[in-house]
């Protein structure tokens, strides 16, 4: 079942029990899969990477108003992004822990044999391709330079 066909079915659910904040959320979802399948160079579908760096970017986008809201004294306003953070991550692999990414990173650094920071580019490249929608690449990328350091 493709992800835009599990957004339906949740959104209809989410109607039914009239949860606003899920259906908010699912909405959100949805656009930015039609936005994705619309823009000027866009292929028939979205490939699951593409998913996977379509919801990790609206993942991101509630931390970070949620953060800016939780700053300015406003945790009426952050619940909602947190709560919707909540909804989309759902759709998303599981996340690895910091051990696995730190265990999977090791192995590369030890089988192209990088070391120094002057290398870290080449690391990111292949730890992000490895480990795909399973991690932030901000944690990645403090984890790669923990380990070149």
């Amino acid at each position: 079942m493709s992800l835009e066909a599990k957004i339906m079915d949740q959104m209809k659910e989410a109607m039914k029990a009239k949860d606003t904040v899920a259906l908010e959320a699912l909405r959100a979802i949805k656009a930015a899969i039609i936005l994705a399948k619309t823009e000027a160079g866009a292929s028939d579908g979205l490939s699951e990477a593409d998913e996977i760096k379509l919801l990790q970017r609206l993942v991101k986008m509630r931390k970070d108003s949620a953060e800016i809201y939780t700053n300015q004294g406003r945790a009426d306003l952050a619940e909602p992004e947190l709560a919707q953070i909540a909804v989309i991550e759902k759709f998303l692999p599981a996340q690895l822990s910091e051990a696995e990414i730190e265990a999977i990173i090791s192995k590369i650094i030890a089988e192209t044999g990088a070391n120094g920071i002057a290398a870290m580019g080449k690391v990111m490249g292949l730890a992000s391709a490895q480990i795909g929608g399973q991690a932030e690449g901000k944690v990645i990328s403090g984890i790669v330079k923990k380990l070149l350091v």
